[in-house]
């Protein structure tokens, strides 16, 4: 379960000078021979990962995806983010409420469905992860989730 944070940085001439990207990128301290700069449109950062929380991920499929767990990637808006944020927190504080706010899912590979302290503590890197990318976002980048099963 990765969620990446695209950035778009290509340079275009009609941009000012002060809207303009430097993008560098080095194999053993000297210039990739084979990633162009110029060529470069994005910068992709996996800022996010998860494993077998299947509640998060339950989460994601049905409040980002429209309900469809196909492996696809899926634009996260960083408002959904803070609506995860929210719902953890809550469980977090009154840990009776998750089966009904943040239900487990069962699957292939999907990783335990009980209520316990690993349940707990997925939503708690959740909240570790999502919060400062939801300040982050108001500098630019879009989010998208992503699971492979």
């Amino acid at each position: 379960m990765y969620l990446n944070k695209k950035t778009y940085v290509k340079n275009w001439d009609f941009m000012k000078p002060e809207e303009l990207h430097t993008v560098e990128v080095k194999k053993a301290g000297e210039p990739h021979p084979h990633i162009k700069p110029e060529r470069v449109s994005y910068i992709i950062e996996n800022v996010g990962y998860w494993r077998k929380a299947n509640h998060i991920h339950r989460w994601f499929v049905q409040n980002v995806q429209d309900g469809v767990d196909e492996c696809q990637e899926s634009y996260v808006d960083p408002s959904k983010m803070q609506e995860l944020v929210d719902l953890c927190e809550k469980v977090i504080e009154n840990p009776e409420l998750g089966p009904e706010l943040l239900p487990t899912g069962s699957g292939f590979f999907f990783g335990s469905t009980d209520y316990d302290e690993y349940y707990i503590q997925d939503l708690q890197d959740t909240v570790n992860i999502l919060k400062p990318l939801i300040e982050e976002s108001k500098f630019g980048g879009d989010f998208y989730y992503q699971s492979s099963w």
